[in-house]
């Protein structure tokens, strides 16, 4: 399965370009607020497997006023970096894998000072 070029973005994660889509309407299971918002990304050269991101919230287009998550160039980024430490291959034609909301991308960490920051003192550490 590959995405249709129309209606979808450019990014570049670790030196590789990917396409990703957001469907513009909510199927009826997203409308209803019973399925999360999801991503497909594929590699923009050579397509093959196609990863599925299903966002911790709901479409912004739902019908029940539902609280939304954006999907941000940031947050698919992101999840292509997790997808790759979990087997995900890009280049290989297969079927769709699928990242789980409840394996979903971990936050970027702020500046250094700000809750959350890696700490310059720590082991590690620059």
């Amino acid at each position: 399965m590959t995405l249709p070029r129309k209606g979808t973005r450019l990014i570049t994660v670790d030196q590789v370009a990917y396409r990703w889509a957001v469907r513009r309407r909510p199927t009826y299971s997203q409308g209803i607020g019973q399925s999360p918002l999801t991503v497909a990304v594929e590699r923009a050269e050579e397509p093959g497997s196609v990863l599925v991101v299903r966002l911790p919230g709901a479409h912004p287009g739902n019908w029940l006023g539902l609280p939304t998550v954006g999907a941000t160039p940031a947050s698919v980024a992101l999840a292509v970096r997790d997808a790759r430490e979990r087997g995900w291959q890009p280049g290989t034609p297969g079927g769709p894998f699928h990242l789980e909301p409840a394996q979903g991308p971990t936050p970027v960490p702020g500046p250094p000072g700000t809750p959350g920051a890696p700490d310059s003192d720590a082991p590690g550490g620059p």
